[in-house]
């Protein structure tokens, strides 16, 4: 009896030592052969598509803002935001095909419209969009076919929430962790940066008398934009390093900064001058652009650390297994 006693205890005490030695083993590292990436970084440019994303929002949510100022009545904020959208997707579309390379690869995706690809449905957006923008454009500088012009300040403005929002569609749909993780909240993060865009340009082109509407797009947008960077960051986990740290933690924390004294300069001077108007406006246009710079650089970082694609995939077959082995003892 007494040696059966002694042999379990010593059984125990192994498996004591033999727990207390995993407990020891360092946290894995995650790395892949030859120290390169487990995904394929994008091959983007930085300059040219992440310009791409804040241009065509810039463009999309400023027809908005177009059609409800002639609407209601403020002229001078109408034209300034219908022309200010033409160049901003003019210079979107430049950007565009300059990452492509050769203008015909542009032209060879409208050949097919795939409902299933974002980069097909945002090529035919783009060729919808662009030309109503380019028609209340001339007809707002010119004055003439005021029929025209509204309908095209309409088509303009319909198109114009998916233009600005179906580039996070674009980017969520890769295999990039930090943004396919942020799939759900990445739209909302880019409606509302475009939104605080367009309505900075309105406070720098506008006179004050005109642009309460946009006053009140600025707070919309910055409480926005915050709250659902803010849900992004949480869904995505340990990713999320990437949304704070390295460049992209910089740009974004200098987003933040931006878009929310921009928006509260916006509605509190506003409407006093015409320089604390284009001071916030510039604020917030500046704010937009660094959060798509700053959600560019963060996926880039996610897709060169093997970290970020190892680990959330371990944790959802962690999960799953869970859910699994739950689902079964309750049967």
């Amino acid at each position: 009896m007494t040696g059966s006693h002694d042999t379990r205890a010593t059984g125990r005490g192994r498996r004591r030592k033999r727990r207390g030695e995993e407990l020891m083993v360092p946290r894995a590292e995650f790395d892949s052969y030859y120290g390169r990436p487990i995904i394929k970084p994008p091959s983007w440019s930085a300059r040219d598509i992440a310009g791409y994303f804040f241009l065509g929002g810039l463009a999309g949510a400023g027809s908005v803002l177009a059609a409800g100022a002639q609407l209601t009545g403020r002229p001078v904020l109408a034209r300034a935001m219908k022309v200010s959208s033409l160049g901003a997707v003019g210079l979107s579309a430049a950007a565009l095909v300059h990452d492509l390379g050769r203008p015909e690869r542009f032209v060879n995706m409208l050949r097919v419209f795939k409902p299933t690809s974002p980069m097909s449905v945002g090529s035919w957006l783009l060729s919808a969009y662009g030309p109503a923008a380019g028609a209340a454009a001339l007809c707002a500088v010119t004055g003439r076919l005021p029929r025209i012009d509204a309908l095209a300040t309409g088509t303009a403005a319909l198109f114009g929430p998916a233009i600005a929002s179906y580039t996070a569609v674009l980017a969520a749909d890769t295999a990039v962790p930090a943004w396919h993780g942020a799939h759900r909240e990445l739209p909302y993060v880019f409606t509302a940066s475009a939104t605080a865009a367009a309505a900075g340009m309105a406070l720098v082109v506008a006179p004050p008398r005109e642009s309460a509407p946009a006053r009140v797009a600025a707070v919309l947008a910055a409480v926005g934009e915050v709250s659902a960077m803010t849900a992004a960051e949480r869904r995505l986990g340990p990713v999320a390093e990437t949304y704070r740290e390295g460049r992209g933690g910089a740009l974004l924390r200098t987003a933040r900064i931006l878009t929310v004294v921009g928006a509260a300069g916006a509605a509190v001077y506003g409407g006093r001058g015409r320089a604390p108007a284009a001071l916030s406006g510039a604020l917030l246009l500046a704010g937009s652009a660094c959060t798509r710079f700053g959600i560019f650089a963060a996926g880039v970082a996610s897709a060169e650390d093997p970290a970020y694609t190892v680990g959330p995939q371990r944790e959802a077959k962690a999960r799953e297994q869970a859910e699994k082995a739950q689902a079964a003892a309750t049967e």
